[in-house]
């Protein structure tokens, strides 16, 4: 038997991965609990998932940091920011009409406040800038073009009735 490698009757260290006697149920180095048998191998893609999510990153009342055309491309998105750890979630964008069981239509990825610089980072850094949406509003052009034309439309109502 190898010295090395735990036995069935060990207890491990989940973060440093340190051997232990059975008996011991915390890591003297790490002061975590300690797992008996095979952890790695009952660990499911939810839990694996949900290790990679910072905590910190975690906060706040969920923003809209990009938009997809579709279920494929915006759960691609959402692949990017969990490796750095930004959890996020996919809302079908508003006034698209289309059957919710259907992947086609466009796509919100949503995280929360706290990870919203981090996640504009992610995505600029792999050059898909054109899936964040415009920061600011309308520009200032198009907000003067509006409040010309009501300008315009109150001068006409004015001079129809005097």
């Amino acid at each position: 038997m190898d010295p090395t490698s735990p036995s069935s009757d060990d207890a491990v260290c989940p973060s440093c991965g340190a051997t232990h006697p059975a008996a011991e149920r915390f890591c003297p180095d790490c002061h975590l609990p300690l797992t008996y048998g095979d952890a790695e191998a009952a660990v499911t893609d939810r839990q694996a998932r949900a290790r990679k999510i910072k905590p910190q990153l975690a906060e706040g009342r969920l923003v809209k940091v990009a938009g997809a055309r579709n279920q494929a491309e915006a759960e691609f998105l959402q692949a990017l920011l969990l490796e750095e750890g930004v959890p996020s979630a996919l809302r079908r964008s508003a006034g698209f009409d289309v059957p919710d069981f259907l992947a086609a239509g466009p796509r919100d990825v949503l995280v929360p406040a706290s990870g919203e610089g981090v996640a504009r980072d992610v995505l600029l850094q792999a050059e898909l800038g054109s899936a964040l949406p415009a920061s600011g509003g309308d520009p200032p052009v198009r907000i003067l073009l509006y409040l010309l034309a009501a300008c315009a439309v109150v001068a006409l109502i004015a001079w129809l009735f005097f």
